[in-house]
């Protein structure tokens, strides 16, 4: 039975609200016996009413705001690599126990891209590019010869700086004296 519209959005609401992973839209759709499409047009109006929902590549997200959280520290970093690399950067990042929450690109007509990628582990990485490689998909940074900036998140900046060092090691990072 098809749910109507008003009453749909608080369901799906509620069930981001409680959902201890992403959602998929496509489970999301077929849960409320709607299009994919109608979900994410019903994303996108919560959106407007400043739910704060994230798309992200596993999923919705909904971005509890909790007081008591432990402090992140973020860190926006500029890499540089082939397409062939993707998955050699993401797992040097978080095996230092850091999030990569973006990436981001400057394109000559757009202007800033950013898309949300919310990797955190090994598995999350190797998901994020198989459903790239499923679906065809290029990555960002193909439209700007590689270049592209992450936005890092962790618990203790030590992580970051960590993860730096090694993006530095292997070549990926870009040395701001460059």
């Amino acid at each position: 039975m098809k749910i109507p519209g008003n009453e749909r959005r608080n369901v799906i609401l509620n069930w981001l609200k409680e959902a201890d992973e992403p959602l998929k839209g496509s489970e999301i759709a077929q849960r409320t016996n709607v299009s994919r499409q109608v979900i994410v047009q019903d994303i996108s109006l919560l959106k407007a009413q400043n739910e704060p929902i994230l798309a992200t590549s596993q999923g919705y997200v909904y971005v509890m705001q909790d007081k008591e959280e432990l402090p992140v520290y973020k860190r926006i970093i500029a890499s540089s690599h082939g397409p062939e690399a993707t998955e050699e950067e993401l797992n040097l990042i978080v095996d230092h126990g850091v999030t990569v929450r973006d990436v981001i690109i400057e394109h000559p007509v757009y202007g800033e891209l950013t898309a949300s990628i919310m990797v955190s582990n090994r598995k999350e990485v190797k998901d994020f590019i198989k459903k790239i490689e499923d679906r065809n998909a290029a990555y960002l940074s193909q439209l700007t010869e590689g270049l592209h900036l992450h936005t890092l998140a962790a618990d203790r900046q030590e992580k970051i700086d960590e993860a730096c060092d090694a993006l530095k090691v292997e070549g990926f990072l870009v040395d701001e004296d460059d």
